[in-house]
């Protein structure tokens, strides 16, 4: 055929019409003068784009280059990957692909010639198009049965073409590090795809493309792991000879190959009978089941994730339902024990005939308007509605709910381990135990049961509406007094401790200064005064860290300082009484046993805490202190983040350890007998239960308190009738309730000079000491510039 000598093979015949991005790929490369075989082409595979070979020796619009970048794969590297696992019905998937790539050639009457893996790309889905790769170059393009000297002049344009493209793929190849290196694999393959009939010297046939065809079905059902052994299989390919592995796995394919590998060309199929053999029909029914079969399970794996999605949906959905519907049971009962209490109540008020009580007591009026609050009614104007936005209960009412159910969940806890203490030594249930105990249980956890213990039932309601009303008691700190002490010589005025007598009559300061100044409360509230002088000034040697009055002896007074001694002072004679040098290093903090005024306890950064016993740390102690009702115990703050409480009478071992902190602890208050409350520089007040340490550790504390910031300082710590006072690195004073865990109140210290009392720009200021007056609602507050008032709680 005149001109059939031009390269088809530089566009490629794809039949699997997956996508239109394989058609772009169809680009004639010859010159103006195109042979019926381009055009043929171009018809079948709907190429309309002519690119002058000039324009493709630039690797312009290369389809090969292209089909990489779109994220196609050399059959040569498919077949070549070591984890490739020979799948039956893919490797024939691929095989007939090729033959009818082949056939469309051979039905023109054209040779392909490059029936090889690197002339051939496949997508992600498997699908096989023909392009030309640099490995095409040695034996030329698709030839007709007849040449002509056009064929010859375009495979010598080639030749340069095809070493631009085979530097492109030794480069591709470099970045890709594949275990078969493809410039070695490409030199090799051209001889393994050879035909016994060319190596002679005679012109390739069509009946050498189905000898190619052959190779390429051996290498699809026979994958090799390395270079060496690759080798050599194809050279004993040659031969005719295939490994066992393959005569015994696929005998059928080992069959099938050795007929299409013959070495005589005429004992060869053709592709007709190629095509008609039971060996490519028979698979196709297979294939095509498997293809539906997949499609099948692919659809009904779709359908089994969405009702897996939906029925987790509604499992949730559910679960939260549950728990709605035993939150409102439990609201509802308890709204039942309230009005119940309200209704004993009232009835109790109308048995004193004496006295008048209005149909809402004066007394708890205030406290109703609260309480109402709570939940807006229905129809408001924009005035009250505006009121209860802003309101201090409503901006905390989720942390209210919030603390609410926590206080519920542990009552209900309690009274489950309550009930199946009762069900177990219960003499009714020796004949039925365990479907009594069964019972007992559920009806203890449940809400809607509680009603069948009033007093079991009602025991979290005096404890939270205590909190409660104590919360909503006062709204702000208002400044008492300012003590405005004129201490010129002293640049520093950093106050580091303050405390009450036992009578709040009078107050200590104690700092960097290297005094002790004791202050009479009500003189600085009821004199406004320029300067106040102290009643009573000690010095010391070195700084001082701390002070305590001795609640028995009310002249008696402790000092600790920076040496790491701890003085006792007698204020009404201005004497020190005696000193204790048992520490090394700075002592931060001391406290006196108001249970047995005659024990003492110091913590110093030398990790012990010293008098007539020594408890021995790994880390430094900053804080300690006695329980208000015991002599026996002691708590102490660390460096190392902890918590720990001590019986004196064993002191080797704490009896409870508190991890909770993730920074040092620099402060510990009893709150109650019971109750403990720990300020760290990690921002957070934490509130622990000891009664909940039988374990000896306890991590899980009954509130987190946080809103103030403590990040490097000591702030201070006290506490009073249930309110906890810190200090801020903010300049501010914030008040807490051991019952919730977001601030009451606060306030803000001015940035005042000590000294001049005029504003300074100073950031840096913060609270360093505070201490209530006894279990009243006035407390002392000092800064980090010596600045000190005396502060009230006010509704």
């Amino acid at each position: 055929m005149e001109g059939s000598s031009n390269s088809n093979s530089r566009g490629f015949f794809n039949t699997s019409g997956v996508s239109d991005r394989n058609t772009e790929r169809v680009t004639a490369r010859s010159k103006p003068s195109l042979s019926h075989v381009d055009e043929y082409v171009r018809s079948v595979f709907g190429s309309s784009t002519r690119k002058s070979f000039e324009e493709d020796s630039l690797g312009v619009d290369d389809p090969f280059v292209r089909s990489l970048e779109w994220g196609d794969v050399s059959l040569r590297q498919w077949l070549d990957k070591p984890e490739r696992c020979v799948d039956v019905f893919e490797c024939l998937h691929v095989f007939r692909q090729i033959v009818e790539i082949v056939n469309v050639a051979h039905s023109q009457g054209i040779v392909v010639h490059n029936v090889r893996p690197s002339c051939f790309v496949m997508s992600s889905f498997n699908h096989v198009s023909f392009i030309e790769s640099a490995s095409c170059s040695d034996s030329g393009s698709a030839d007709s049965l007849e040449d002509d000297p056009v064929s010859h002049k375009k495979r010598e344009d080639a030749g340069s073409y095809n070493k631009i493209l085979e530097r492109q793929v030794e480069k591709l190849e470099e970045e890709k590090k594949q275990p078969f290196p493809m410039k070695h694999v490409l030199a090799m393959e051209t001889s393994w795809y050879t035909s016994p009939e060319e190596e002679f010297g005679s012109p390739s046939t069509c009946a050498s493309d189905v000898y190619r065809l052959g190779v390429l079905l051996f290498e699809l059902f026979c994958p090799v792991p390395s270079r060496e052994e690759k080798s050599r299989t194809m050279s004993s390919l040659r031969h005719r000879v295939l490994p066992p592995q393959i005569l015994l796995k696929c005998p059928k394919e080992a069959s099938f190959c050795l007929w299409l590998l013959h070495p005589e060309p005429s004992c060869r199929p053709s592709m007709s009978d190629l095509l008609q053999s039971e060996f490519m029909t028979e698979p196709r029914d297979n294939l095509e089941e498997r293809e539906a079969a997949i499609e099948l399970r692919d659809k009904i794996e779709e359908q089994e994730s969405l009702l897996e999605f939906l029925l987790m949906i509604q499992q949730r959905k559910q679960e939260s339902a549950y728990r709605l519907r035993d939150t409102v049971s439990l609201l509802s009962s308890d709204i039942e024990q309230v009005a119940k209490r309200q209704l004993v109540l009232k009835q109790k008020g109308s048995s004193f005939s004496d006295l008048s009580f209005p149909e809402e007591p004066s007394t708890l009026l205030a406290s109703r308007k609260r309480f109402r609050q709570v939940i807006p009614p229905e129809e408001t104007n924009d005035e009250e509605s505006l009121f209860l936005e802003s309101s201090r209960l409503m901006r905390n009412f989720k942390m209210l709910e919030t603390v609410y159910f926590l206080t519920r969940r542990r009552q209900l806890k309690a009274s489950a381990a309550l009930g199946k203490s009762l069900t177990r030594h219960s003499p009714l249930s020796s004949e039925n135990g365990r479907g009594s105990e069964k019972s007992s249980v559920s009806n203890s956890a449940a809400p809607k049961d509680l009603s069948q213990n009033d007093s079991r039932q009602g025991g979290w309601i005096d404890p939270f509406l205590e909190g409660l009303c104590k919360y909503l008691s006062f709204s702000k700190l208002r400044v008492k007094a300012d003590l405005k002490q004129g201490d010129l010589l002293n640049s520093s005025n950093l106050v580091c401790s303050l405390a009450f007598d036992r009578d709040g009559e009078f107050f200590a300061t104690a700092g960097v200064n290297k005094k002790i100044k004791i202050f009479e409360c009500d003189s600085i509230v009821n004199n406004n005064r320029d300067i106040h002088y102290p009643v009573v000034e000690l010095a010391s040697r070195s700084k001082l860290s701390s002070v305590c009055w001795n609640s028995y002896i009310k002249s008696q007074i402790a000092s600790s300082n920076f040496e790491g001694v701890v003085q006792i002072w007698d204020v009404s004679r201005s004497q020190l009484v005696t000193e204790m040098k048992e520490h090394k290093k700075r002592v931060w903090s001391i406290d006196i046993s108001s249970a047995d005024p005659t024990l003492l306890a110091s913590g110093s950064d030398d990790g012990t805490g010293a008098s007539i016993g020594t408890i021995k740390t790994k880390a430094n102690v900053c804080c300690v202190q006695f329980p208000s009702d015991s002599g026996r115990s002691l708590a102490f703050g660390s460096a190392d983040h902890k918590v720990y409480y001590y019986d004196l009478r064993n002191p080797k071992i704490p009896l409870s350890t508190m991890i909770g902190h993730s920074k040092t602890v620099s402060y510990v208050k009893f709150v109650d007998s019971s109750t403990l409350v720990s300020s760290s520089t990690d921002n957070t007040l934490k509130l622990w239960d000891l009664s909940m340490s039988a374990s000896g550790v306890n991590e899980t504390p009954l509130h987190s308190f946080a809103g103030h910031t403590n990040l490097k300082n000591f702030v201070g710590l006290s506490v009073s009738d249930g309110y906890i006072a810190t200090g801020s690195e903010t300049n501010e004073v914030f008040v807490y309730h051991k019952a919730f865990p977001m601030p009451v109140m606060s306030y803000m210290f001015s940035n005042t000079d000590s000294t001049s009392g005029l504003e300074v720009d100073d950031a840096s200021q913060f609270i360093s000491s505070i201490c209530w007056r006894g279990q009243s609602s006035t407390l002392v507050a000092a800064n980090s510039n010596g600045n000190i008032k005396i502060l009230e709680m006010v509704a």
